[in-house]
């Protein structure tokens, strides 16, 4: 048995929580997973997960081995990270990243073959979606945020602030009159930017002599996505608080106008998250790296 292989695949199965899912990750068969759990517990002498219907657990001695095992699977990838030549060949194997939708569409992916043409041996698989995702349970090895980060289970990296600006259409404006301080804000229409997530509207604040000051606005059209807020501002269904990089184009075709310029909405802070558990490989620094880079050189990212 090799005894390196059997470490990665416990701490998969311990870190995807299922068996099947670990499998999946892995590009293998379950049994293949059922039997390397049964020789490493055999080789040990002791029972490592307890297996029911609904769950696994850790046993004492399996937490305790879990630690250990995450440790030396960590110093291995160091040491053989150590020899590497910068050839990006060496790069091989899986990615799998989470992404906000908004974000990955037109940030990441109009700029994802950059990443595959100078690591071509590197596969990624790459998801959209604004909802709460278990990096854990779903084998993912990092997921780009965007907002305060509430999960402690996770380790966050901010590599960057996304800027928003207040605007709406000519029509809008046109009709209801341009708002030229924050109190002639209650005298207009929003459109809704909720949460997919949680179902909670995001906040209007803005940034006033220094300080965040927060205002109420009531709106008739509520939607969950990013696009679709600016969708409905296009219409001219009330007045919207995007992130700069989304509308810029709008801005500049005159599609969309800036209001209250000198008081900008409070920006959010953008952020690399990894499970506790989860080694950097030389393949994930890469790519971290390489989006952080991306990140970095998007003005309307940066404080």
């Amino acid at each position: 048995m090799d005894r390196l292989k059997a470490m990665q695949t416990f701490v998969r199965i311990v870190d995807a929580n299922s068996f099947s899912k670990a499998a999946e990750t892995l590009d293998l068969p379950r049994a293949s997973l059922t039997t390397t759990m049964q020789n490493l517990e055999a080789l040990l002498g002791a029972q490592l997960l307890q297996r029911t219907t609904r769950r696994l657990s850790l046993t004492p001695e399996g937490a305790e081995y879990y630690q250990k095992c995450v440790e030396i699977l960590g110093a291995v990838d160091e040491a053989e990270a150590s020899f590497r030549s910068p050839d990006a060949g060496k790069f091989k194997g899986k990615l799998r990243i989470d992404l906000p939708g908004a974000v990955g569409r037109n940030v990441v992916l109009p700029h994802i073959s950059t990443f595959r043409a100078a690591y071509p041996n590197v596969e990624l698989i790459i998801s959209l979606t604004d909802r709460y995702i278990d990096l854990t349970q779903e084998g993912v090895d990092c997921a780009l945020r965007v907002g305060s980060l509430q999960d402690s289970s996770l380790i966050g990296r901010q590599i960057g602030n996304m800027r928003f600006v207040t605007c709406a259409s000519p029509a809008y404006l046109q009709q209801h009159g341009t708002p030229l301080t924050i109190d002639d804000l209650r005298q207009h229409q929003r459109i809704v930017h909720f949460s997919g997530r949680t179902g909670r509207a995001f906040d209007w604040d803005f940034v006033v002599d220094g300080k965040v000051v927060k205002v109420e606005i009531g709106g008739s059209v509520s939607v969950n996505d990013a696009d679709g807020n600016i969708c409905c501002g296009l219409q001219g269904l009330g007045l919207v608080h995007a992130a700069a990089y989304q509308v810029r184009g709008h801005l500049h075709n005159g599609s969309l106008v800036e209001v209250l310029q000198q008081w900008p909405p409070s920006p959010m802070p953008v952020s690399l998250l990894y499970p506790r558990s989860k080694t950097i490989s030389p393949k994930l620094k890469m790519f971290t790296d390489w989006i952080s880079n991306l990140i970095s050189k998007n003005a309307d990212l940066q404080a």
